[in-house]
């Protein structure tokens, strides 16, 4: 084990990936540039060559269209789209070809690509730069949607979503990437659609996703100050879900918290609590189900109104609270 970033642990990935098979590539926007995506990239351009590592124009719909093509082909392309935001050019080649396309042609066709798009928040970069859009992709069907939180989980979800088989839209966070942990140096893959205890706890459960998984472990220790167990889980992939790890989990503490970096209206939280109103399998809710989410309105431009735009470990404590009480 080494002590690596988030950054660090998905440059490994990279690496590993394409060392080890020619049928990887990666392409997208600045990704021969050493820091246009947080470094992630670094060496790659000069290891494995413009042939595999192709930097494009920025027209979002053409470049995911032909990686679509080359996944068609028999690559396994990662495409980069270094703003989340932008992938909506693209929607036509992700959700009307690349999501139908096993279904169509009855499983003997599928498109083996891994669609990153990074989430840019804060930084007063406005309404336009800083917005979480995972929930769209999980909406439509034929597409997997994974959003890791630690340096050893993007590394080993990575290699899981490239030799998936079918379209995964790879959701990561700017807020992420100088977070530390262990990672091993060998490689290894995580289970898309396993979700993991971060904490462990009997009052309340906490779901978080990406990065709000670390402010919800620093608000749980706060919490703790106050008497308050929380458990902390870490869902890791959005669709598939793992309804049975939140099921068992809120069945044990009565309580939940979804804690998510979306807006608040037809979000993932949203999607969480639905599924555990619909569960049988819980018996007794001591409180209400409640969602903490993005306000329906687009983010400031001003550092003042981002402090009270995103969500942070005190506003995770301040909810928690109102649920134990």
């Amino acid at each position: 084990m080494r002590r690596l970033t988030y950054a660090e642990a998905l440059n490994e990935a990279l690496h590993q990936l394409l060392e080890a098979d020619d049928s990887v590539m990666i392409i997208g926007q600045g990704v021969t540039s050493p820091w246009y995506v947080g470094n992630t990239c670094v060496g790659l351009i000069d290891k494995y060559t413009s042939s595999r590592v192709i930097d494009t124009p920025v027209s979002e719909n053409a470049v995911t269209g032909a990686a679509v093509g080359a996944a068609l082909a028999g690559m396994r392309p990662i495409l980069v789209h270094p703003r989340l935001d932008f992938m909506h050019y693209a929607m036509d080649p992700i959700a009307n070809q690349a999501a139908n396309w096993y279904y169509m042609f009855g499983g003997k066709l599928s498109v083996p690509i891994t669609i990153w798009g990074i989430i840019n928040r804060g930084g007063e970069q406005g309404a336009q730069h800083s917005q979480a859009t995972h929930a769209i992709y999980a909406h439509i069907p034929g597409i997997k949607v994974v959003m890791p939180s630690t340096p050893y989980d993007v590394k080993g979800l990575l290699r899981s979503c490239v030799y998936d088989g079918n379209p995964v839209v790879f959701i990561d966070d700017r807020w992420l990437y100088k977070i530390e942990g262990d990672v091993p140096e060998k490689r290894y893959s995580v289970q898309i659609g396993k979700g993991k205890i971060r904490r462990k706890g009997k009052d309340l459960t906490i779901v978080a996703t990406s990065y709000l998984v670390h402010e919800a472990l620093r608000a749980a220790e706060e919490l703790a100050k106050k008497g308050i167990s929380a458990e902390v889980l870490d869902p890791l992939t959005l669709k598939p879900l793992d309804e049975d790890c939140i099921v068992k989990s809120v069945g044990k503490t009565g309580r939940l918290l979804v804690v998510d970096g979306g807006w608040t209206s037809f979000g993932a939280a949203a999607e969480i609590m639905a599924r555990l109103a619909e569960n049988e399998g819980i018996l007794e809710i001591k409180a209400p189900l409640k969602r903490l989410a993005l306000p329906d309105s687009p983010a400031p431009a001003s550092r003042t109104l981002e402090k009270n735009y995103f969500k942070r470990a005190e506003d995770i404590v301040r909810e928690a609270a109102k649920l134990v009480r």
